[in-house]
């Protein structure tokens, strides 16, 4: 492997900012920075209260960090050293360095629930205190005595609204991560605890009433929609813009953003300059990729990629000249974690267990997207997948009629969900991963698939559900897309189209982490009830039939590359292996 040259690398490249969410660290400290400040003007033709969702790792802190140093009239002289070299450095609005900027961060805010009310208004009063430390030379220093000594964050707030207006200083708030203590105390503690500070005389509903009024513009990101319906009675539509075509880009990087960002780094010679930077895209794209957040973007833009988890694959591509071994950054398992809580699903009842399983083992679900809910109605499997839009476990693929065609997104998205498939079969059966991975090297390196494939079916015998119909098939296909994505050593494709059919599983060779010298297509079958061994042999032949047309189409070469092809079927009698074999012609 060809390695860099470290030194040279540090010297004469822009740092990698992973990890970075301070725009003026990113800009004062030579990080690279991908380019969003033309969204600025467009923002300014909205309304101008702004609402502004995206999952978790989409670079919200970062967007608003530089939206605060734009606009903010106390750093007006810093403009041309921040955004000299940024598009909105050549063309700037009139709003530029005008407002004296009020930016909370609730994700400081916690602790327990006795102390939630106590913990929000302490980090109110720090915030607000030093507002009036920041800008004190426009006011008096009577006022800021004032404000100091104000007893609640509320008091505070009303003088610093009541003194800006006298003197005409606009002001612009900017909240992070809104939703953050509130989706914590929603899982938590329940709904009435929640119901509690987001409604009636409620904390949290009573600072939103003072912000509604006290300021020129708003501008606030969360996960969700939840709390702000909840604490605004339904808040103004032409707030919501998360769903807008013309900001279906604003966060994560674009195709053309990954390009220019690799470029990049290839000509400063950070990385390898015979990486092949469309061939790394395209092993980048089946990971990071696949958001699309506007029904109108569907057609006219390109997919969106998770920014962080592109930085993370840049990250080991500088230090170890390719990509990571394992693809999805570990940090996203805390993410998944939060994700769990968020959407409760240790408490989903039977409906909305079923969209998981139906979005789980067929990879899509059509269905309605709500802008808007209260917390009241997220048991709704109605409401249900908009939800899981929101926090991107799902994303617009395309339109079925009336309705959307939502999808999960990518691999990374997919390994959650196959993990809840797969902690819902272990709540009914063990079953050793640790040796089921053994029995995969086996399979990979060795061409051995007998007893690894045994072992998957003697595991699903003893998970499975006694059903019939379709109910069971969803069960079989379910458990092995759970199981086989275990594997570190194969993509595991379900359903892949060849030859105008669908095989059940293409594992197709992960050769740029591991020498796998075979791959496998695995078609599985199930019996029902009462069927005769003719039945079963009619639909053994058709089986045969059909992988052996899987195998011949055109694509397979190349699929497979240069791997030794086995053709794997696995019959069912219900939760039982009927047969098992592999097809030679």
């Amino acid at each position: 492997m060809q390695q860099n040259n470290p030194i040279m690398s540090y010297h004469t490249s822009k740092k990698l900012p992973y990890g970075v969410s301070n725009f003026i660290t990113i800009v004062e400290q030579n990080n690279y920075y991908v380019d969003k400040t033309m969204y600025i003007p467009m923002l300014e033709d909205e309304a101008c209260n702004l609402f502004f969702i995206r999952p978790r790792r989409f670079g919200k802190s970062l967007f608003l960090g530089m939206l605060h140093a734009y606009y903010d009239c106390r750093t007006k002289d810093k403009f041309e050293q921040w955004f000299g070299k940024l598009w909105i450095g050549q063309h700037p609005t009139p709003n530029q360095g005008r407002y004296q900027v009020l930016h909370l961060d609730f994700s400081q805010v916690g602790g327990r629930i006795e102390k939630l009310e106590e913990n929000f208004d302490s980090y109110c009063r720090v915030v607000f205190d030093s507002f009036v430390d920041i800008y004190e030379d426009y006011y008096t220093d009577d006022f800021v005595k004032k404000v100091r000594s104000a007893a609640t964050a509320v008091d505070k707030l009303t003088l610093i609204n009541d003194e800006s207006k006298k003197y005409e200083y606009p002001l612009y708030l900017i909240i992070d991560e809104y939703d953050n203590f509130t989706n914590t105390v929603l899982n938590e503690q329940g709904e009435d605890v929640y119901w509690s500070i987001t409604h009636a005389e409620g904390f949290y509903r009573d600072i939103f009433k003072k912000f509604k009024g006290s300021f020129d513009r708003i501008f606030i990101t969360g996960v969700s929609p939840v709390t702000l319906d909840d604490v605004t009675s339904g808040f103004n539509i032409g707030w919501h813009i998360s769903t807008k075509p013309e900001f279906n880009q604003m966060l994560g990087f674009s195709t053309e953003d990954v390009h220019a960002l690799f470029s990049y780094y290839k000509a400063s010679g950070a990385i390898r300059p015979d990486c092949n930077i469309e061939a790394v895209i395209d092993e980048m794209k089946p990971w990071y990729d696949n958001y699309c957040f506007s029904e109108d973007a569907l057609h006219t833009q390109s997919r969106v990629f998770n920014c962080d988890m592109v930085l993370y694959y840049l990250r080991n591509y500088i230090s170890r000249g390719e990509g990571p071994k394992e693809m999805i950054d570990p940090n996203t398992k805390t993410d998944y974690n939060k994700m769990k809580r968020l959407i409760q699903l240790d408490k989903l009842d039977g409906d909305r267990k079923g969209v998981i399983r139906t979005i789980a083992e067929t990879g899509e679900i059509a269905c309605n997207l709500y802008e808007t809910f209260p917390a009241h109605q997220i048991t709704d499997p109605k409401i249900f997948p908009s939800l899981l839009f929101y926090y991107g476990m799902l994303t617009i693929k395309n339109t079925r009629g009336a309705k959307l065609l939502m999808a999960i997104p990518n691999n990374n998205v997919r390994k959650q969900y196959y993990g809840y498939l797969q902690e819902m079969f272990e709540e009914k059966a063990y079953v050793d991963t640790e040796l089921l991975t053994d029995y995969y090297y086996d399979m990979a390196y060795d061409g051995k698939w007998n007893e690894g494939l045994q072992f998957m079916a003697n595991a699903y015998a003893k998970v499975a559900s006694v059903r019939d119909g379709i109910e069971a098939e969803r069960n079989l296909q379910g458990f092995f897309m759970a199981y086989l994505n275990l594997n570190p050593y194969y993509y595991t494709a379900p359903e892949l189209e060849l030859n105008h059919g669908f095989c059940d599983f293409f594992l197709l060779p992960d050769l740029t982490h591991y020498a796998t010298k075979h791959s496998y297509i695995l078609e599985l079958k199930l019996l029902h009830k009462g069927d005769t061994e003719a039945t079963a042999q009619k639909q053994w032949d058709e089986a045969v039939t059909q992988i052996n047309a899987y195998a011949q189409a055109p694509r397979v070469e190349a699929l497979r590359q240069g791997t030794q092809l086995h053709k794997i079927i696995m019959q069912f009698d219900r939760h039982q292996l009927h047969r098992m074999e592999e097809v030679h012609s």
